[in-house]
């Protein structure tokens, strides 16, 4: 299949490259967002690969390809997930391309489709046994970036120490996102990560502009919290907080 062909080639690809799942693509214009794709190509490419041009299919593939992982990347909460959902993912867009009308951008669609392949990935994962954590310290016991010494400062040493600090930032991100209920965690994500407006956001959940204000309220409030708690904890570790409670996720 077209899709899966596609995606075997992209999984050479990013080998060679920098691409971190965690961030969505290699190049950011700023931190936390992701790129703005030419939107007017869009209309081109998905005419002609509705019309049999397996190259511009191709390249309308990739060129949404790395959002769209990195959407189901902070839905899905881990790497494993997150590749499976974007694989159905771009499936569904091969299978489904012909049904797609033009009546909204092609990239919110395609938000769509990967939110409703993130949270059906969810659901399977919830439905499989949970593998518990053996006792020890999954930092290997090191330093952590709160304890480095004065020759870490700058140079070589700082620039690696500063990275690690900006990877554990985005892993306790991730750790947070994963207990905001789904439906607050995907209007968040839309809104912080892909930088779409209430009525665009709407339009991929299917829901009113005010339920979507209400969601990324909510979601955000509660990721705070969990931020916050978790910093508490201490770069040195500690017990962790309790489990907050999880609130309903209707608006």
């Amino acid at each position: 299949m077209l899709a899966l062909a596609f995606l075997a080639r992209l999984d050479r690809h990013r080998r060679q490259t920098t691409f971190c799942p965690s961030l969505g693509t290699a190049r950011r214009p700023r931190a936390g967002t992701l790129p703005v794709i030419d939107r007017p190509d869009d209309a081109h490419l998905v005419s002609a690969a509705q019309a049999g041009d397996r190259q511009a299919l191709e390249k309308l593939l990739r060129l949404h390809y790395d959002r769209l992982y990195a959407v189901c990347r902070r839905l899905t909460g881990n790497d494993a997930d997150a590749a499976d959902a974007a694989q159905e993912t771009m499936i569904a867009l091969v299978r489904n391309l012909h049904r797609f009308d033009g009546r909204s951008l092609f990239s919110t669609w395609a938000y769509r489709v990967a939110v409703n392949a993130s949270l059906d990935e969810l659901r399977r994962r919830r439905r499989r046994p949970e593998p518990r954590a053996v006792g020890g310290d999954v930092t290997g016991g090191g330093e952590r970036s709160g304890q480095r010494s004065s020759d870490e400062v700058g140079g070589p040493a700082g620039k690696i120490a500063s990275f690690e600090s900006d990877v554990d930032n985005r892993l306790e991100i991730d750790a947070a996102l994963c207990l905001v209920p789904d439906d607050f965690r995907a209007a968040v994500v839309l809104r912080d990560l892909c930088t779409l407006d209430y009525a665009e956001i709407g339009e991929v959940l299917g829901i009113p502009v005010g339920t979507v204000r209400s969601r990324i309220s909510r979601g955000r409030a509660l990721l705070a919290t969990l931020l916050v708690a978790a910093g508490e904890t201490g770069p040195t570790g500690g017990n962790p907080p309790p489990s907050p409670q999880r609130p309903t996720s209707q608006p």
